[in-house]
């Protein structure tokens, strides 16, 4: 397979951008979460700019094999949008969270955004298996994410 390297760097930047942007947005809001009480196997703060990138680079490749494969265009639509909507999620998460301080509602909130994921992984892997594959770090670090997110909500 041929890589289109336009196709492919558009799709590595959209969920990177978006991710861009929630850091931007949330920056204030990070500041104050680390004050709060954690709970247990709550990871260093420089981690999670770290596994985050990783996380948005491999959804984008992701993304890419799905816009690219030879299947149906409506196939492919389908398993966009609803890849769309979870990155949607993703960005509204943080600003629920880190912004707005709303732990119980951002845990609800992250739960919908891992059933999308879980969704999103079950179309592309209808599509292409390797493109399904690298979503699951994702899957389970929102898992891990709502762990946390759960800790600080009752903590806190």
């Amino acid at each position: 397979m041929k890589i289109n390297w336009k196709k492919l760097l558009i799709a590595v930047a959209i969920p990177l951008a978006v991710g861009g942007l929630s850091a931007a947005l949330t920056a204030g809001g990070y500041q104050q979460f680390q004050e709060l009480r954690q709970p247990p196997l709550s990871p260093p703060a420089w981690l999670f700019p770290v596994v985050w990138t990783i996380l948005y680079v491999l959804m984008g490749i992701s993304s890419y094999r799905i816009w690219t494969s030879v299947t149906t265009y409506e196939k492919r639509k389908q398993a966009l949008v609803v890849y769309g909507a979870q990155l949607f999620f993703n960005f509204v998460w943080s600003i629920i969270f880190f912004n707005l301080e709303e732990y119980f509602f951002a845990l609800v909130w992250l739960v919908a955004l891992w059933v999308l994921i879980y969704i999103t992984y079950a179309q592309f892997k209808q599509i292409d298996k390797i493109a399904a594959w690298l979503l699951i770090p994702y899957l389970i670090w929102v898992a891990f994410a709502g762990y946390l997110n759960l800790g600080v909500a009752v903590l806190n």
